[in-house]
């Protein structure tokens, strides 16, 4: 049985995959995913599981060297916006949540959580551990 934090199979085999540049997304039962992105659904129910838990779980054993979070965060979600600064030691790249759900088609995979709040939503670019 796999000892670390992630055992959900999906999420375990996307982050084992990922390479250096590679984007994964982690996001509001509210955000579309296009066709071509593998999406792993990990909602249950409304904010089962949050996407700070989830981003949590990630973090323990994805390398990552940059965050993409949307503009609008920073009115519109400044509570989200500060839990995840205070779980990220990286830059952070504010774009246009526009331009965040177009660049979801450059990532492996997209992470849906239970999630209710506007603008929960990152793209993680993996890093390396060496």
């Amino acid at each position: 049985m796999k000892k670390g934090p992630v055992i959900n199979t999906e999420l375990s085999q996307v982050i084992a995959d990922m390479g250096h540049f590679d984007l994964l997304g982690i996001g509001d039962a509210g955000m579309p995913v296009p066709e071509n992105v593998w999406k792993i659904d990990l909602a249950v129910s409304k904010n089962l599981p949050s996407f700070i838990a989830v981003l949590e779980n990630v973090l323990a054993e994805l390398q990552i060297q940059k965050v993409y979070l949307a503009e609008e965060i920073k009115e519109q979600n400044p509570t989200q916006l500060a839990q995840i600064r205070a779980r990220i030691q990286v830059p952070i790249v504010f774009m246009p949540h526009e331009q965040m759900k177009k660049d979801l088609s450059k990532t492996k995979a997209f992470v849906r959580t239970g999630e209710m709040t506007p603008y929960s939503n990152i793209l993680l670019e993996s890093g390396v551990i060496f």
